[in-house]
């Protein structure tokens, strides 16, 4: 993830969307791709990946997983030292698990957008 702002008025309309969802993720909890894409009734979790690839830098990424809880690929470490800031719920990794990473605990940590959707982001 890059760390860099992009200018709003550069972004693709979708993109911007999807970054404000991102944004308005409370610390400590997560929203999984599917969430975002059914958030904003539009496109799917390959989107939001994709946007989120391309221009997650700018908003706090890490709130936003994989549906099993899996870290990031490429950024666990930076991911973790993020939830463990915020407090975010995470599972221990299992000793069969490569690297022993710690997954989010989407049960406890998924928030459900507190009406977002209502709010037509």
């Amino acid at each position: 993830m890059s760390e860099e702002s992009i200018p709003v008025d550069a972004l693709p309309e979708y993109a911007e969307r999807v970054l404000e969802v991102t944004d308005l993720i409370p610390p400590g909890l997560v929203m999984t791709y599917g969430d975002v894409a059914e958030c904003l009734g539009e496109g799917g979790p390959r989107q939001v990946g994709r946007v989120m690839a391309l221009y997650g830098g700018a908003v706090p990424w890490w709130r936003v997983v994989r549906a099993d809880g899996v870290l990031l690929p490429g950024h666990e470490l930076r991911a973790l030292d993020h939830y463990r800031a915020e407090g975010t719920p995470l599972r221990e990794a299992s000793r069969a698990t490569e690297g022993h990473v710690p997954r989010v605990d989407m049960r406890r940590a998924r928030w459900d957008g507190g009406g977002l959707a209502a709010a037509h982001i």
